[in-house]
């Protein structure tokens, strides 16, 4: 049995190592990193003119769509997205060398979220390239509403919200300690750019990390009251957030840091461990 597992990890790992899916995961970074740029100008929108457009990723690819070219560009992300799933289920699957120990072992479950965040989005930007609905913020709040018909779907409702702080947490940890820099090949960098690099990603996480954390406390909100409305993820977060005294200036800041975040991503495009 360890030889057949050997094998296939083996095999597996010649397939990670391929160039091709090299080029295609660097490229796939760079749409994500437009993306999150698309997305902080959907959320500045919000925060300046209360816009009614999905203030999440699947209205950040609308805006896409809608340009000159942007069909194009979305089919572009999709299969960018694609790659970045590929990749990231081998990470899941096979993991980094070295001893599997608690820390890398919970570096493969990340890879294995990753890979269903990068598919999900990969078919958002399919479902706009067909014109259907891509809204995430509506298919969120039709799968609450179902479950919210049963008791037991309410709890687990809220305890999805649960999970959802608990990822906004997890991103903003990731990011005020610069978790990310082990996978960045830091000695190709000079120190100016090490320097810039470290600010985006602190700035792009921690910035993420609350817009989670906000979508995942109405997610339970929406649970406890029995309100489908604010289970509509980041876009119901997001918008709840425009309504307060201080919310356009919070959403201000978040989108600044969102749009470091795609910044950051450019950088991994280039500086990425793959």
């Amino acid at each position: 049995m360890s030889s057949a597992t050997s094998h296939v990890r083996s095999t597996a790992s010649r397939a990670a190592d391929s160039k091709p899916l090299e080029y295609l995961v660097r490229t796939g970074f760079i749409c994500y990193g437009v993306i999150h740029l698309l997305f902080a100008w959907v959320v500045l929108q919000v925060a300046v003119g209360g816009s009614r457009a999905d203030s999440d990723q699947s209205g950040a690819l609308q805006s896409l769509a809608s340009k000159p070219f942007g069909r194009t560009m979305v089919i572009i992300v999709a299969v960018g997205m694609v790659a970045l799933a590929i990749w990231q289920a081998f990470a899941a699957a096979i993991g980094e060398s070295g001893e599997q120990d608690k820390e890398a072992i919970a570096e493969r479950v990340v890879s294995g979220a990753r890979t269903i965040i990068y598919l999900s989005l990969a078919w958002t930007a399919v479902k706009v390239v067909r014109g259907a609905n891509a809204s995430l913020g509506d298919s969120q709040q039709r799968g609450a509403s179902s479950l919210m018909d049963s008791t037991g779907g309410r709890w687990l409702v809220g305890l999805i919200g649960v999970v959802v702080v608990g990822v906004g947490v997890g991103l903003l940890w990731y990011g005020l300690k610069k978790k990310f820099e082990k996978h960045l090949s830091i000695h190709q960098m000079s120190g100016n750019v090490r320097k810039t690099t470290g600010r985006l990603g602190v700035a792009g996480y921690s910035a993420k990390g609350i817009a989670y954390a906000i979508a995942g406390v109405l997610v339970v909100v929406a649970a406890a009251t029995y309100d489908p409305d604010k289970a509509r993820g980041l876009d119901s977060g997001l918008k709840a957030l425009a309504g307060e005294p201080y919310g356009p200036w919070l959403l201000a800041l978040i989108a600044l840091g969102i749009a470091a975040f795609g910044v950051f991503c450019f950088a991994q495009a280039k500086y990425r461990k793959v």
